[in-house]
């Protein structure tokens, strides 16, 4: 963690509160699992490899907050995280993803954000650079011409009118241009610099067998490290070349080995892997038949990522062994249990997610700090329309949306999203046009909206 001084579980469960609604049991799980990695770090050298991670399994329906935990929890640890579907891969041999390629794109991410960190580290000495190659595009190029005894250096027009006849003129001439570019009265004049290509040239894909992706990825790296560095000219206005040219000086600063070396580090101390719809792949008590002999493969293929293993990538071996694996699946149709015994093994921390009731409703309508009330209420601000929510209003918006939940499918709080959207939709619509004012929503205007829709439950399950 970037902090100095790491979060307690109680602060973790804390601003997990912010965004997440009840859910206590499973809070208190990843909160512990997080803070256990902080303890890792500090036992003698000699015990701390012994120490593995201990994975989680979260079970509840849709939309109750497993994915939102996770989430958050790597934003609080500030550790590289993917969420990977588990019914995306399949066993090598049947059509599908290779389970390794979660570790690879976890690599990518990772080296993603260490860049970044280390960008943001240079960004004053990125700045200084930048600066002089704005300088340089702004002064006038010397023109040499041969003289009778010697080579004569002329400098164009500066700007003004002025012409520069020697060293120390240009010298002043490109302090007084500094000093008008620290004001911003430059921003809108035209330079024309030198670029290089953010990808290098035009991309190479080789055809690989399925497993062996990495070896495609190896070999696409050595041919385009074999071509020259793109470059092109590109004109532009000072205020955008002066972003394109920050961004430029401070990837060239950082060093990208050892962003390679720090990324892959995190990656193996730091790093967590959330695997949604695990119980996809659970194999449930009517046998082993058809597409089930794919499922049983990818949780033997998962199998030794999970326990501890090295994954090659185009940046180097990655080291499973101490990576967070946090799963999460409904489990209406198969249980924990269904999965294979030594993948069941490695997930020895299980929390069940309780299912939202209208209190809950009410609340992660109001509470979380990006609350869906505040998202609307921002969005038609912004065409100078006020939402005023009165609180029979929230009431009622939670009871439609635990009604057609109980009616139908239940989807949990991304029932709200489909009652909201519905609610105001014809207001969403006419806002442009309808100029400042004020709009109330209470119990009343809920009914109106939503009432026909309600009453009519064959329409309500196609429409909410």
């Amino acid at each position: 963690m970037s902090r100095e001084e790491p979060f307690t579980p109680r602060e973790i469960v804390s601003e997990l509160d912010r965004y997440v609604i009840g859910q206590r049991d499973a809070k208190r799980a990843v909160a512990v699992a997080l803070r256990n990695r902080w303890r890792r770090q500090q036992v003698p050298e000699e015990l701390r490899d012994e120490i593995a991670p201990k994975n989680i399994i979260m079970i509840g329906a849709t939309g109750v907050g497993k994915t939102e935990i996770a989430r958050r929890l790597a934003k609080l640890a500030e550790a590289p995280f993917i969420k990977v579907e588990a019914s995306k891969f399949t066993e090598v041999g049947y059509v599908g993803r290779d389970v390794e390629s979660i570790i690879r794109d976890l690599t990518e991410l990772s080296i993603q954000l260490v860049q970044e960190e280390e960008q943001r580290s240079v960004r004053a000495k990125a700045e200084e650079r930048a600066e002089e190659r704005l300088l340089d595009a702004l002064l006038p190029t010397p023109i040499t011409t041969s003289g009778s005894g010697a080579d004569v250096i002329h400098l164009g027009a500066e700007p003004g009118g002025v012409r520069s006849h020697d060293s120390d003129s240009s010298s002043d001439t490109r302090e007084k241009l500094r000093r008008l570019l620290r004001l911003g009265e430059l921003e809108e004049r035209e330079v024309e610099l030198e670029l290089a290509e953010e990808s290098g040239g035009p991309s190479m894909s080789i055809m690989t067998p399925q497993g062996v992706e990495e070896m495609g990825v190896q070999l696409g790296d050595l041919f385009s490290g074999m071509m020259p560095k793109q470059t092109r000219k590109r004109r532009m206005k000072i205020a955008e070349a002066r972003d394109a040219l920050i961004e430029e000086e401070a990837r060239a600063l950082v060093d990208a080995d050892k962003v390679k070396e720090l990324a892959i580090r995190r990656i193996e101390q730091t790093g967590i892997v959330f695997i949604d719809e695990i119980d996809k792949v659970a194999v449930g008590s009517g046998g082993r038949q058809g597409p089930d002999i794919s499922r049983e493969g990818v949780q033997r293929d998962l199998l030794p990522i999970v326990e501890g293993s090295t994954v090659q990538t185009k940046h180097g071996p990655v080291s499973t062994d101490h990576i967070l694996f946090v799963a999460a699946g409904a489990f209406h149709l198969s249980k924990p249990s269904d999965l294979i015994p030594e993948l069941q093994g490695r997930f020895p921390i299980r929390v069940e997610l309780a299912s939202l009731g209208r209190d809950d409703l009410v609340r992660i309508l109001t509470e979380p700090a990006n609350s869906l009330v505040r998202q609307y209420t921002a969005l038609l601000a912004t065409e100078e329309i006020e939402l005023i929510f009165e609180d029979s209003g929230i009431q009622a918006i939670a009871d439609v949306a635990a009604t057609v939940n109980e009616r139908s499918a239940d989807i949990g709080a991304r029932r709200l999203h489909t009652v909201m959207e519905r609610l105001l939709e014809a207001l969403s619509f006419d806002a442009p046009d309808l100029g400042k004012q004020s709009v109330v929503l209470d119990d009343a205007m809920v009914k109106e909206r939503l009432g026909d829709l309600m009453d009519d439950q064959d329409l309500s399950q196609f429409i909410l």
